[in-house]
């Protein structure tokens, strides 16, 4: 199996070095060429993940024909760019085995990585890479368990094989819908959690929060057929657990600076900002209730305010758990 990174974020490059420990070779696309020529002289992306030193066996390039012969891609890009992404190179992609690495829902098709690579490479083999997970713990070699998600079962053992490591540990699944959903709500649940620490909310609104935005997350899954034991794994509970409670995290530090008032770097990427849109939108098609989430849209587009959105929430009718 021949391994290639495509997104040279912190995400991906953390993929990279990991990988580079267990293979002779893996290839690292970044989408800018100057990008690419200051990782290949430095030997470190200082731009997205600092500190770390690139192994010699990880080839890095701005040319995807550099990478025309590889047959697994981890696509390490965010999900609001997989959509064209596929689309500008489905006929490169075709026979490939896709795994993709990002946590959301596309806002325009409201569908997650899955389905559009289903949908636009109908001819390559999607997979789910997901899980509780920070780049900097990865590219360090520190402990990490992941979700490796494939309907294949058979591509899926292949797949867990050769992107497990030393330290990454990959626990296999064939439900991609319960995997991708799991990465994907959490993000959005760590926003309200962030934004109600910000706002000096309390511990135990954060973990009202949580709990019963899992609620939500599990609501929404099992309504587009994915399994309820999924979202109790590393790919659901796991990942809430840690983006819903470090700043490690750039969905909960979105939510505290929201919270608190404070400015936001824009050019940070926020999964679940836009993921936030797309889910409200496909709960309100689906009429399933997910008010937490609904908030969490009002909040990330400046319509609502955290102390209304708290209002909002708890003035809600009582009912059983």
């Amino acid at each position: 199996m021949t391994i290639s990174v495509i997104g040279a974020g912190a995400f991906g490059t953390a993929l990279a070095v990991a990988l580079s420990s267990k293979h002779d070779r893996i290839g690292l696309w970044a989408r800018d060429a100057n990008h690419a020529l200051e990782m290949q002289e430095t030997r470190s992306n200082e731009r997205r993940l600092a500190g770390i030193n690139l192994p010699k066996g990880l080839a890095i390039s701005a040319d995807l024909a550099d990478f025309h012969d590889e047959n697994t891609l981890l696509l390490a890009t965010p999900t609001q760019t997989l959509r064209p992404f596929l689309e500008t190179h489905r006929q490169w992609l075709a026979g490939k085995t896709l795994v993709a690495c990002c946590k959301g829902i596309d806002v325009q098709t409201m569908t997650g990585p899955s389905q559009l690579i289903q949908e636009i490479c109908p001819n390559a083999t999607p997979a789910i890479l997901t899980g509780p997970s920070f780049a900097h713990d990865i590219a360090r070699g520190l402990p990490t368990a992941l979700t490796l998600a494939s309907a294949n079962e058979t591509s899926a053992m292949i797949l867990q094989d050769s992107l497990s490591t030393n330290t990454m540990r990959l626990y296999r699944s064939t439900d991609m819908i319960g995997a991708e959903l799991g990465g994907a709500l959490k993000n959005v649940i760590a926003i309200a959690c962030g934004a109600a620490m910000g706002a000096r909310l309390g511990e135990s609104a954060r973990a009202a929060l949580m709990t019963r935005g899992y609620a939500e997350m599990t609501r929404m899954a099992k309504a587009l057929g994915a399994e309820a034991d999924t979202l109790a794994g590393l790919s659901g509970y796991g990942d809430m657990a840690l983006t819903c409670t470090s700043e490690g995290s750039r969905n909960y530090r979105f939510g505290l600076a929201i919270g608190s008032h404070h400015p936001f770097d824009a050019k940070t990427t926020v999964e679940g900002a836009a993921t936030a849109q797309a889910v409200t939108k496909l709960a309100q098609s689906m009429e399933i209730e997910m008010p937490i989430c609904a908030a969490v849209a009002g909040l990330a587009i400046g319509t609502l305010t955290v102390e209304t959105a708290m209002q909002v929430l708890l003035s809600r009718a009582l009912k059983e758990e």
